[in-house]
């Protein structure tokens, strides 16, 4: 029987990084992965899809260039499914070989099959060679899966969760959305984006409740504007599915309408993937949801197991899954290199258009009564959003507190937003000031000017002026 420091369940973001950490720390690691192809959900049917699917939308519509050039471009049916997927196929299937090239590069040894502890040193591996390996230390990184409700009738062929959307054979006419989290909106607004008669259904009054109102607002605004169709308060009832794929599915809703369309996503939730890990045999705590309870190292009840990324729940991101993978091996080995995730961190919804955040949203401030201003500035009102022709509308919004001016809330809208929060961020956990940011020199024409036009905007609003326009300022 093989002996480990450290095994390692799933090979998605929060399992490879640390797994490699382990290891380049002359660690003796194992990991175990059940699929055929590496990477977990956030390369094979989360993250990096659904962002390369977005891509795609973009460039196959020419939604960002008929700003620039004044012209519509026709998507029409010469546009296959084929061409839809084909550069997701291509991402998933090179990140795959990348993953698995860093772990072998690591001297991590690599298991394929389905994991199960057999007790809390021991695991057993059932695919084509049965095993069993001994472990100091065990990482749950197994990630998540679709939540399936057992009122919906998944076919995976037209009712479809964010996993099979990934396979489908045809491209749809019309789709219903069920969920306004982050999988529905981004989905919905990648096929909105390619013409197809899109439609949200939604068990609330708005969408993305955690967003600054004013973001998620100008986010449904710009559904609309792109012919999506968001029913609040509502949510699908019955299902009618017809035998002949070529007539439409019919989905009662609460309201009493009827929606006539030829392929319906569920994206209303996720659920831990732990079944058959036989985690209540050992006695690790579960949650709701079958989510793995762990502390701020991220240890399980069971002192050397432990648990990191979608397995664990919020905030279930690509981005701090790797982290806290690298942080439960800080605590394992005493590594005392990265202890703590940090406590900013910011949240890209890759939506079109895109939508980011970092810090407290406007809500907060007044929940929290902090003496508060806020500052706008709007892609259009800027050389570089002139340039890029600015389709949807775009503005980055600044909260600060008054009397300091140091800023404490970034929130962007639009193109690239995914990309300009980073330096968001950095203001914030720095604590800079809105004086600081007019003092500092951009790239001219860049997309940063938003930054400091939204400064001399709220510096206007405490004096009492409001600005109107970034070429005011010059």
């Amino acid at each position: 029987m093989k002996k480990y420091d450290l095994v390692v369940i799933g090979s998605g973001p929060a399992g490879e990084k640390a797994a490699v950490k382990a290891a380049y720390f002359g660690y003796k690691v194992a990991l175990i992965e059940k699929e055929h192809k590496f990477g977990g959900a956030g390369v094979q049917t989360g993250t990096l899809p659904s962002k390369t699917l977005k891509e795609t939308a973009l460039y196959l519509s020419g939604i960002y260039q008929k700003g620039v050039f004044g012209v519509d471009k026709e998507i029409g049916r010469a546009t296959g499914v084929h061409d839809f997927l084909y550069r997701k196929n291509v991402v998933t299937n090179h990140m795959n070989k990348i993953v698995k090239y860093n772990l072998e590069k690591h001297g991590v040894d690599l298991y394929e099959g389905f994991a199960s502890f057999i007790d809390k040193h021991h695991l057993k591996i059932s695919g084509d060679l049965e095993q069993t390996i001994e472990s100091k230390y065990t990482l749950i990184a197994t990630g998540s899966y679709p939540y399936h409700p057992e009122y919906i009738p998944f076919d995976h062929k037209r009712v479809l969760d964010s996993d099979s959307i990934l396979s489908i054979t045809k491209f749809p006419k019309s789709i219903c959305v069920l969920g306004a989290g982050v999988i529905g909106c981004e989905y919905a607004t990648i096929f909105g984006a390619m013409g197809v008669k899109t439609y949200i259904v939604n068990d609330r009054d708005k969408i993305l409740g955690f967003l600054d109102s004013k973001i998620s607002e100008g986010l449904v605004d710009q559904m609309k504007k792109n012919d999506i169709k968001i029913l609040f308060n509502n949510s699908v009832i019955d299902f009618e599915l017809p035998d002949d794929d070529d007539k439409p599915l019919r989905l009662g809703l609460k309201s009493g309408e009827t929606l006539n369309v030829d392929m319906f996503l569920f994206a209303a939730g996720r659920s831990g993937q732990i079944k058959g890990l036989n985690c209540e045999g050992i006695g690790v705590k579960t949650g709701n949801r079958e989510t793995v309870i762990v502390n701020e190292k991220f240890q399980t009840n069971i002192p050397n197991i432990f648990a990191v990324g979608d397995v664990i729940g919020f905030p279930a991101l690509a981005s701090t899954s790797m982290e806290q993978g690298r942080i439960a091996v800080t605590h394992m080995f005493n590594t005392a290199d990265l202890e703590s995730l940090a406590d900013i961190f910011p949240y890209g919804i890759y939506t079109v258009p895109e939508v980011s955040m970092v810090g407290i949203t406007e809500e907060q401030a007044i929940e929290t009564k902090i003496d508060y201003g806020v500052g706008y500035s709007y892609y259009r009102d800027t050389a570089r959003g002139m340039i890029m022709g600015d389709t949807d509308s775009g503005y980055l919004k600044l909260i600060f507190d008054k009397k300091t001016k140091i800023v404490l809330g970034v929130h962007i809208i639009g193109h690239f937003a995914t990309e300009l929060i980073h330096y968001g961020m950095q203001l914030v956990r720095e604590q800079k000031t809105l004086d600081h940011l007019i003092a500092t020199v951009f790239n001219y024409p860049t997309l940063h000017d938003l930054y400091k036009y939204a400064s001399y905007d709220g510096l206007g609003n405490i004096a009492g002026k409001k600005v109107k326009k970034a070429g005011e300022l010059i």
